[in-house]
């Protein structure tokens, strides 16, 4: 990684400290931490995913590891170029300033309708649908590609066997937004919590 790319990267800077606190709780000494190793994922392809995701598999079946995976979810805004929207009819338009404000539904249903339909395809523990509902929507999880590679190595953990439960799916449990987007040059992005046990 080029210092450049270091520098600008914030995901890891913006969890040690939680990681720290929750750890503290439970090892009183610091130098009885497990250790913690920093995987980075940057924009790749859906086979580089998937490989990555069979290396890492009998690690995520392994129970004494945990995985954190960082992401936002829809960042909606002309400022970030993504103003997907979904119409009452189900129709889908990228919104441009010049538009009239859109009503039926308000931007920030439309917004949560597209996150959920994301966070669905996550919950289906299927790649191929998280990868599928990602390109039809064009939703801007920055996140996508490490929620891919932790997402195929569930599948190659199941496909294994490697794991005593069954089907160890995301499940989400938190859904929130920065703000309710009324107007076309408003903006918002999303955050969605959720966890895997296999």
């Amino acid at each position: 990684m080029s210092k450049n790319v270091d520098e600008e990267e914030h995901s890891l800077e913006m969890h040690l400290p939680y990681i720290y606190k929750i750890l503290s709780r439970n090892f009183p000494d610091e130098t009885s931490f497990p250790p913690l190793v920093p995987i980075m994922v940057g924009n790749t392809s859906a086979t580089i995913e998937h490989n990555l995701g069979v290396v890492l598999a009998p690690y995520l079946a392994d129970p004494e590891n945990a995985f954190v995976i960082s992401s936002d979810f829809a960042h909606w805004g002309t400022r970030f170029r993504y103003t997907y929207y979904v119409n009452a009819s189900g129709d889908a338009v990228s919104l441009r300033t010049s538009d009239k404000d859109p009503r039926s539904p308000p931007i920030h249903e439309s917004i949560k309708q597209i996150d959920f339909k994301c966070m669905g395809a996550c919950e289906s523990g299927s790649h191929r649908a998280w990868l599928d509902v990602l390109s039809e929507t064009g939703n801007t999880v920055c996140g996508r590609h490490p929620i891919g590679v932790v997402m195929a190595g569930i599948e190659e953990v199941e496909k294994q066997g490697l794991s005593g439960k069954s089907q160890g799916r995301f499940k989400f449990v938190r859904y929130e937004r920065s703000s309710e987007v009324k107007k076309i040059s408003d903006s918002s992005v999303s955050y969605a919590s959720a966890y895997a046990v296999l």
